[in-house]
């Protein structure tokens, strides 16, 4: 009687053990089936957005104005980087902006008119073909077209001061198209 109390006695500790090893003592589950990552809606009718982990709550109108403010810094950014393009080049004997030169114009033309006290001299260039009087008229009409670019675009013609030096400031002091065709230049001295 004694050896089949010891054997129950060892099987109700073994079972013991067992329904104590399989309890759980998880919250994860409770939690993401407890509705705390549910947020309440805006009474005055927008959305209610969470950014997950940052714990930030916004109506759909916050999120909208932090977007636009997203994108005018992103276009700050480029205008900036398109602002570090001052050399604008031309075809032989042409004084009209290049289609390529845009963009990089229209940054500026956006920083001028935004900043009035800001002003600038257009340098006009030519490479070494034709007489001195024709390479400063056409180094003079080629800085002249920028700042009607830039006038139109909204730069007050006061920011601007057109400069000719014909042929004489080379970019390159080479005889061939390619040192040509770097000489023939607008390039914007910001003062």
């Amino acid at each position: 009687m004694k050896a089949i109390s010891t054997k129950h006695a060892l099987a109700l500790v073994l079972s013991a053990s067992v329904l104590a090893g399989c309890a759980s003592n998880s919250t994860t589950d409770d939690a993401a089936t407890s509705g705390a990552d549910v947020t309440p809606v805006d009474q005055s009718g927008g959305a209610v957005v969470s950014a997950p982990g940052e714990g930030e709550t916004l109506t759909s109108e916050e999120m909208a104005a932090k977007q636009a403010e997203m994108e005018r810094l992103a276009k700050e950014k480029e205008d900036a980087v398109l602002r570090e393009i001052r050399t604008f080049y031309f075809d032989f004997d042409k004084s009209s902006v290049k289609p390529e030169s845009r963009a990089a114009l229209m940054a500026h033309a956006a920083f001028l008119a935004a900043n009035p006290n800001v002003s600038v001299t257009l340098e006009g260039h030519s490479d070494e073909r034709g007489t001195k009087e024709y390479n400063l008229a056409l180094g003079e009409r080629r800085a002249q077209s920028v700042e009607r670019f830039l006038v139109v675009n909204g730069v007050s013609r006061t920011q601007i001061e057109v400069v000719s030096y014909g042929e004489e400031k080379p970019a390159a002091t080479g005889h061939s198209e390619s040192d040509w065709a770097k000489n023939r230049r607008v390039f914007i001295e910001y003062k």
